[in-house]
């Protein structure tokens, strides 16, 4: 069953999950990313999925987004297999570095959002562009909307990345680490916005990150992935340290201060896979 909600969001029909994963598996050779994973996420549902390097949340991401297959166990989204091009599927990803000399204005990518990536000749009608306009106005980036996106600062850049994503209406927004790079100001826009939009859409979210702090008050529930297993529930249920400790093999602290959670003691798995074959076309885990 889906987790309680608000009433604004109960206004949606949840009597179908939009993702649902049974005896999911997923491996590049002999390593297991995550195995056994049976999950179902609901309209208007924001989950945040943790773990370390290397633990599988990007790759989770990429087989929603149909670019990566299960390695076992079956997958739907929105009701059928994953596919690649999903127009219903919204995608932030993670931040990326771009010249100050390219050309590309924010209203221009947020363009992309609507006639999709191909090349050639768009026609620029007056409803397309004030569509891009309300978009733009929507997250708090119209007063930059013909800047060069490299002129922009990170925060900018993914109110500007969200506004993109946005524009499909989406059933499902994916953020792969949206808030890397930026600073707590910026952090707490983004999730904002990102929130705002499940709430007042029914759209179900599901947030990469390394930091919970930014998003814990907002979150649903947790996918915590590790070491070739997971954990799901609620942050009370999951961040704890016999969970956690259960989770890796070993002593693992959770510690709350003042509303905010600090991990100790968990293993990087990072090094781990410097010991195994990089995953087809350089994706990284």
């Amino acid at each position: 069953m889906p987790p309680a909600r608000d009433s604004v969001t109960d206004s949606f029909d949840t009597g179908a999950p939009v993702i649902s994963l049974r005896g999911a598996a997923l491996s590049y050779g002999a390593r297991v990313l995550w195995r056994n994973l049976d999950l179902d996420v609901w309209p208007g549902e924001f989950l945040a999925v943790l773990g370390p390097n290397g633990s599988g949340k990007t790759s989770f991401v990429r087989a929603l987004l149909g670019q990566r297959q299960l390695t076992e166990g079956t997958l739907t989204v929105l009701g059928r297999p994953p596919r690649r091009g999903n127009r219903r599927i919204a995608y932030v990803p993670q931040q990326a570095t771009l010249p100050e000399q390219a050309m590309l204005r924010a209203r221009d990518l947020v363009r992309f959002g609507i006639d999709g990536h191909g090349f050639g000749p768009r026609l620029r009608t007056g409803a397309a562009r004030r569509r891009v306009d309300e978009t733009l106005a929507a997250v708090g980036a119209a007063e930059y909307a013909d800047v060069p996106v490299g002129l922009l600062s990170g925060g900018e850049r993914q109110r500007v990345r969200i506004g993109q994503a946005l524009a499909t209406d989406p059933g499902i927004l994916l953020c792969d680490e949206p808030l890397l790079s930026l600073d707590p100001h910026h952090q707490r826009a983004v999730t904002e916005l990102v929130d705002a939009r499940r709430h007042s859409h029914g759209t179900a979210v599901v947030f990469v990150t390394h930091e919970i702090n930014p998003v814990l008050g907002l979150v649903d529930r947790v996918l915590y992935l590790a070491r070739g297993s997971h954990r799901i529930g609620t942050p009370d249920e999951v961040l704890t340290s016999a969970a956690l400790s259960r989770l890796y093999g070993t002593q693992v602290d959770v510690i709350r201060v003042r509303g905010r959670i600090t991990v100790l003691g968990a293993p990087d798995e990072a090094a781990e896979t410097t010991h195994h074959a990089e995953p087809p076309h350089g994706v990284r885990p």
